[in-house]
């Protein structure tokens, strides 16, 4: 057999039946550089080729025969042919590790062959929908009272154990998915933190977690409210220097032997090196026995020290340091290691601390880094090893990717982890393991970041994320047992979360009934939440119960993804079209899920409407480049490039129109897609980048927004187009960060100097808008209807709210819902329409357009506030506070819990009252109206 050969940059397809000898994933490994764009038939595939058609080499296309490699465009008319002949029950068992996207487009040379596009066989390959992800988060089942007993903690504990709290408090946020409220309680640790070792993890993790937003910084550095954070630390000037031990001192003096010189001699190989006998003696209790006590060489004037692993020129620089207590400024790396390898073994405290502090300051790179960790552990060097760790928490994550970083890092003991980080322990291996576990969290050096995390664990708590965490990489990685004893360990330590692990491995060990029983159990046990009846639904013995589960999952968390998505594939199974699109733009609806756009570009091939179907991967490759379809086997831009073949191409003239058609129609999606579509050719790349920044921004996708941020700024093509982006976001960053009121003239001005700017008529509605909105704050309101007016006159659709506002705010209710319908008529995505519109009209309308916001937008929280409190003024308090209840189990939000606080007090429930204060106030601890509430009922606890 020949070794294949690369025969052109194209996309290639490994046929794993010519190579009967191997494994598929020997192939895989074997093959992986050989193309983006590849398959392989499943076992079960295969073998029904071969019982239906006689299938040999000759059957191929193949340039030359010896190749096991063909283009992908050879071979798909075949496969294509091959595809029809699978029985459905064999798709429904090879899922998606079928040609998956040739079953719907038929690509032979960029021609579409006509197929029927609604074969039941290739529809369950297509749109089988995965099961949900095993989230490895810390997630309590009752997430408000964890909250509150952390705030609780936090208000008496020690000054020592608040950064650990903050760090659980991380965790509970991290598990709800707010990342704002995480990167608050990082700050919090950061800023609580006692010690240099705390101050340097949590530094390091604030960094980590805003990588990409440079830009942002040096915007509010520029406006003079933003200091750079997070630099080095000094470690040495962070850390004690040992004293000097007078009471050696005094021995040395007070053992003076008068018959002995005052200097002794010590001989290195053929050298001698000669020292004050009683400044040597001072360095150490050892050498105050040697030179003092009552062995030989307290009687010798020549002491032999060669086998001691000291050099010389080492010798040297130890007898000029017990007379000045210094060391020379200029010593060679290997000379100093030499002399604080002695110093360690001789007990001298105050030489091995100037050499700890010495070595230190020569940490400049990874490489310095890597070379002195290990000796600054096996000697016990404090400050070189925390200076070593910082270099590479610096470089996250970059570092993580050299295996030599890695091996220390993960090598290391319960002593050597006290050594580096002092009582950090648990929280550096945190940082470490997200790191490595957003690297790739099936990868073994999660497991090994994993594994030192459960070895640093101190308590329950502790105990549960890292054992769920470990459990979870396990599983990713098929170690079943280790997954299974982890779960176990977790659930056994109080994570009930954790026995959607258990189920999964019941299910794989061929238990189904097992798992539905421990979910049936937790579900009986509990208070029920989404995810179990989520989970229970896996293990259903039919589709109705299955449907049922779900339906209940969704009630009680509409977050829950799955659910939308099994019922979107059912119903296109079924060939029930419009339910199944309007199930699956639900979700879409209020979360841009990047899985429920894959499964509706599925659903658009399905339909052959390439236009919509390319509209929803570009919307995919904006909001996450690298991303990978079906279960990460096949990468999006690979079905983008297929896709584009069979939709007609727009000129830039049709681009800026279909841009402007979409963003006055409040089209996001759309819009990313035009705008993606733009970028490949357009030459205003850095006009096209910022107005994608500003979508992604309001999509709530901040890491995507970033980074074309970062791409406006590289592809900016004239000072103008600079400005106006420098003025617009300095406004928008000062006026998202800052809650100082001072700051509105400042945001003011900077949007006044960006509409002086050349621009286009996106940007200057986006700004003229934002203008608006700082003048109605500042009660200009004449300004403010000006700026909303001038921004419609541009199609810049959304300025009607500002406009209904200021109507409201003076007094005109009627013109102000009146500009609000005309928002709702036109918007493509109009739940926060509604909502405002609910503020302008009467009553009952109120309480109809605030049901249309739930169905439309289940995240927005006023809708339940307003209904609470209806319910609360008709005297039906436990139904109000259950309305309040049933969005504060998926929606963390402090207006929520504030209300349901004083719905508590209301009715006399102390300790719910304060339950809910004190997780509100973890959300924001100054939060002045929390804070006053609290007392209240502070005040009545018996």
């Amino acid at each position: 057999m020949l070794t294949p050969t690369l025969r052109s940059r194209r996309n290639f397809v490994c046929l794993p039946w010519i190579f009967p000898n191997f494994k598929q994933e020997i192939l895989r490994n074997h093959f992986r550089d050989f193309g983006d764009f590849w398959f392989f038939l499943t076992e079960a595939e295969i073998t029904g080729l071969n019982a239906l058609i006689s299938f040999n080499l000759k059957d191929l296309p193949l340039k030359n025969p010896n190749w096991s490699i063909v283009e992908i465009w050879d071979i798909l008319p075949l496969l294509c042919r091959m595809k029809t002949f699978f029985p459905s029950e064999s798709c429904k068992e090879t899922h998606l590790n079928a040609l998956n996207p040739q079953s719907w487009l038929q690509v032979e040379r960029g021609k579409l062959s006509k197929v029927s596009p609604h074969s039941p066989s290739s529809l369950e390959s297509l749109i089988k929908v995965p099961d949900p992800p095993i989230l490895p988060f810390f997630k309590p089942v009752d997430y408000v009272e964890v909250l509150a007993q952390i705030h609780k903690e936090l208000e008496s504990c020690p000054p020592h154990e608040r950064s650990s709290l903050y760090l659980l408090q991380f965790q509970v946020f991290k598990g709800l998915g707010d990342l704002k409220l995480m990167r608050r309680s990082l700050r919090s640790a950061w800023l609580k933190s006692i010690t240099v070792h705390e101050r340097l993890v949590f530094g390091a993790w604030l960094k980590y977690e805003k990588r990409g937003e440079e830009l942002i910084s040096d915007l509010l550095s520029s406006c003079g409210k933003c200091a750079k954070e997070f630099g080095l630390i000094d470690i040495g000037s962070e850390l004690p220097s040992v004293t000097n031990d007078n009471s050696v001192a005094n021995a040395a003096m007070m053992n003076h032997n008068t018959y002995l010189s005052d200097s002794v001699t010590f001989r290195i190989g053929d050298e001698k090196v000669i020292c004050d006998r009683q400044k040597m003696a001072a360095l150490s209790p050892p050498f105050q026995s040697m030179l003092n006590g009552c062995f030989l060489e307290s009687l010798s004037d020549n002491i032999d020290l060669s086998k001691n692993d000291i050099s010389p020129a080492g010798m040297r620089v130890i007898s000029e340091f017990s007379k000045t207590g210094t060391l020379p400024e200029q010593l060679p790396t290997d000379l100093l290691l030499e002399i604080m390898v002695f110093s360690n073994k001789f007990c001298c405290e105050n030489l091995k601390d100037s050499c700890d502090r010495k070595l230190a300051t020569l940490v400049l790179s990874r490489n310095d880094a890597i070379e002195l960790l290990e000796y600054a552990l096996d000697e016990n060097c404090p400050i070189l090893a925390s200076s070593c760790l910082q270099v590479f928490l610096q470089e996250l994550p970059e570092c993580l990717h050299d295996e030599r970083v890695v091996e220390i890092l993960t090598s290391v003991n319960r002593l050597h982890r006290s050594i580096m980080v002092g009582g950090a322990s648990f929280s550096l291996y945190c940082l470490l393991s997200q790191v490595a576990m957003d690297l790739d969290p099936g990868s073994d050096k999660s497991a090994l970041f994993l594994e030192q995390l459960v070895d640093s664990t101190e308590n329950t708590r502790q105990k549960m994320i890292a054992y769920h965490m470990l459990g979870c990489v396990r599983l990713l990685k098929k170690e079943y047992n280790e997954a299974e004893r982890f779960f176990k360990a977790a659930v056994n330590e109080g994570h009930v979360y954790s026995v959607v692990g258990l189920a999964r491995l019941g299910r794989i060990n061929g238990n189904k009934r097992e798992s539905y029983e421990k979910l049936n159990s937790v579900i009986s046990d509990y208070t029920p939440l989404g995810w179990m009846y989520q989970e229970r639904s896996l293990y259903c013995d039919n589709d109705e119960k299955r449907w049922e589960d779900l339906e209940k999952a969704t009630g009680l968390d509409p977050t829950l993804t799955y659910p939308y998505m099994y019922r979107a594939a059912s119903l296109m199974k079924r060939q029930d079209v419009e339910e199944s699109m309007g199930e699956i733009n639900k979700i879409l609806g209020f979360k841009l899920a990047v899985e429920c756009l894959e499964l509706r570009f599925c659903f658009f091939l399905v339909l052959e409407d390439y236009r919509s179907a390319i509209c929803d991967v570009q919307a995919i490759l904006t909001i996450c480049p690298d991303y990978r379809m079906f279960e990460g086997r096949v990468p999006a831009s690979q079905f983008q490039t297929l896709v584009r073949e069979h939709v007609p191409s727009w000129t830039t003239a049709d681009c800026w129109l279909q841009l402007y058609d979409r963003w006055s129609a409040v089209d996001d999606i759309g819009s990313l897609s035009v705008i993606y579509q733009m970028l490949e050719s357009e030459a205003a790349k850095g006009v096209l980048y910022f107005r994608q920044s500003l979508l992604l921004l309001r999509l709530n996708c901040p890491e995507a927004a970033m980074r074309s941020l970062q791409l406006a700024r590289q592809h900016a093509s004239s000072e103008h187009e600079r400005s106006f982006e420098a003025f617009f976001l300095k406004a928008y960053a000062l006026a998202d960060s800052s809650q100082d009121p001072t700051c509105s003239s400042m945001v003011v001005s900077l949007l006044q100097d960006a509409l002086k700017c050349p621009s286009d008529r996106l940007r200057k509605g986006q700004a003229l808008n934002n203008l608006g909105s700082v003048y109605v704050d500042s009660g200009k309101l004449d300004l403010a209807a000006d700026c909303y007016i001038n921004a419609l006159k541009i199609r810049h659709t959304r300025a009607h709210q500002g406009l209904a506002r200021v109507h409201y705010m003076k007094n005109e209710k009627a013109a102000a819902y009146e500009e609000m319908t005309k928002l709702i008529e036109k918007a493509r995505n109009n739940a926060s329409a509604y909502e405002k519109r609910s503020e302008y009209c009467e009553r009952e309308q109120t309480k109809i357009d605030l049901e249309m916001v739930t169905r439309l937008d289940p995240l927005r929280v006023y809708p339940y506030r307003y209904r609470a409190a209806v319910l609360m003024d008709n005297h039906k308090e436990k139904e109000a506070i259950a309305e309040l209840s049933r969005a504060i189990a998926f929606k963390a939000d402090l207006h929520l819990l504030h209300l349901r606080a004083a719905f508590h007090e209301h009715i006399g429930d102390v300790s719910g009252a304060m339950r809910d204060c004190r997780a509100a106030l973890s959300f924001d601890p100054n939060h002045q109206e929390m804070l006053e509430l609290r007392s209240r009922v502070n005040s009545q606890e018996p």
